[in-house]
C-alpha cells in the first residue's frame, strides 16, 4: 500500500476512534448526536457536561498522552540503539513518583489543611515535575563524565531503583489513607484534568514536538554510527542531551497530571515500523504520534467498560496490550 494511503488510514482511524471514545461509556451517545452537538451546538444540556467537560476532555488528554509518551519512546529507542528502550528509561517515572511520594505521604500540612485541599492538584502536579526534573538534572551532572550512552542508561536505572526504594519506605510508614491516594495515582487516570490542565500539557507537548522535529535529520545520521554522525558535523552529545532533556520534561509533565502510563511509549513505536517497515525516524515520527493516540484511546475505552458504571485502571488495560508485543520483541530478537 502506497504511502500516501496509509497515512489517510491512520487518520482516518485516528478520526473514528476520537468519536467512538466520545461515544461509549456508561451512557451511550449516538455517533450522529455527537456530531450535531459538537458542530451545530445543539441545546442538550443533559449532555452537556458528559460531552464537554467528561469525554471530550479525557480524549483530548488521551490523543496528548498517547502521541507524546510514543514519539519519547521512539526517540529513547534510537539514542540508545536498544528497542527495548521507553520514554521512562532514564528514570524520569520514577522521580516522578517520588515527587508525588513525599508529596502525598511525607507533608501532612498539604493534605490536611484547607490550603492544601485548594492548591492539591497543582502542588502534586508540581511535587511530580520537580522530582522528574531532579532526578533529569542528576543524570545530566553524570553524563558530563561518561561518554558512553549505555553507561547513561545503567545511571539512570540506577537513580529509578534508589527513587523506588525511597518510595517504599515512605509507603511503609504511611497512613493507609494517604498510601491508598498514592496506589491510585500509580494506578493511571485520563480524567483528572480541567481546561486549564489541559492548556499547560498542550503548550509543553507542542514545544517538545518542535524540539524533536529539529532532532530529526541528526538522529537519522545518529543510526548508522556515532562516528559517521560526527563526520557529518552531528555533536552526538548534544543532540544525545537535547533528547534527554525534552524526553524528561514531556515524560514528568505527563506523568505529573496522568501518573506513570505503562508501554504505551515501549510498544507503539514499534507498531509504526511494522506499518511502514522504514527505519527513516522523519517517517517513524509521524506515524509514532498518530498511533500512539489511536492506541490510548482504544486502551481508555476500554478501559471505560462501556454500558457500565465502573472503569478499570488505564494502566492495567495498557500493559495487557503492551506486555505481549514486549514478549513477542524478545522472542523475535532472540
Amino acid at each position: 500500500m502506497p504511502r500516501t494511503y496509509k497515512i489517510v488510514l491512520v487518520l482516518i482511524s485516528l478520526l473514528s476512534v476520537w468519536i467512538l471514545n466520545i461515544s461509549l461509556g456508561s451512557v451511550n451517545i449516538p455517533f450522529s448526536e455527537i456530531f450535531d452537538y459538537l458542530l451545530s451546538d445543539m441545546n442538550k444540556e443533559n449532555w452537556e457536561y458528559t460531552i464537554i467537560e467528561y469525554r471530550l476532555l479525557k480524549s483530548i488528554t488521551a490523543i496528548l498522552v498517547g502521541s507524546g509518551l510514543s514519539v519519547c519512546g521512539l526517540f529513547m529507542q534510537n539514542i540508545f540503539q536498544n528497542p527495548l528502550a521507553g520514554p521512562y528509561v532514564l528514570g524520569v517515572s520514577s522521580g516522578s513518583s517520588l515527587g508525588v511520594a513525599v508529596f502525598i505521604m511525607g507533608s501532612a500540612f498539604f493534605t490536611n489543611s484547607l490550603l492544601g485541599q485548594t492548591i492539591n492538584s497543582l502542588s502534586m502536579v508540581l511535587s511530580s515535575c520537580l522530582g522528574a526534573l531532579g532526578v533529569f538534572a542528576l543524570i545530566m551532572t553524570t553524563s558530563i563524565r561518561v561518554k558512553n550512552t549505555l553507561s547513561v542508561l545503567i545511571v539512570g536505572l540506577m537513580f529509578s531503583s534508589f527513587a523506588s526504594a525511597i518510595v517504599n519506605v515512605l509507603s511503609f510508614f504511611s497512613e493507609s489513607e494517604k498510601l491508598q491516594q498514592f496506589v491510585f495515582w500509580t494506578f493511571g487516570s485520563l480524567s483528572d484534568l480541567d481546561w486549564n490542565d489541559i492548556y499547560i500539557l498542550l503548550g509543553v507537548f507542542v514545544l517538545s514536538i518542535l524540539l524533536f522535529i529539529k532532532c530529526l535529520k541528526p538522529m537519522n545520521s545518529l543510526k548508522i554510527g556515532e562516528n559517521y554522525a560526527q563526520s557529518m558535523g552531528v555533536s552526538v552529545k548534544t543532540l544525545r542531551n537535547t533528547v534527554f532533556f525534552v524526553v524528561s520534561i514531556l515524560t514528568g509533565v505527563i506523568t505529573a497530571y496522568v501518573g506513570p502510563i505503562a508501554f504505551i511509549g515501549l510498544a507503539v513505536p514499534h507498531l509504526a515500523k511494522l506499518l511502514v517497515k522504514t527505519t527513516d525516524i522523519r517517517v517513524l515520527f509521524l506515524y509514532t504520534a498518530i498511533l500512539g493516540a489511536i492506541v490510548l484511546l482504544v486502551c481508555d475505552t476500554i478501559a471505560q467498560l462501556p454500558g457500565s458504571q465502573y472503569s478499570l485502571p488505564i494502566n492495567a488495560v495498557t500493559s495487557l496490550f503492551g506486555a505481549p508485543i514486549v514478549i513477542f520483541l524478545i522472542l523475535k530478537k532472540q
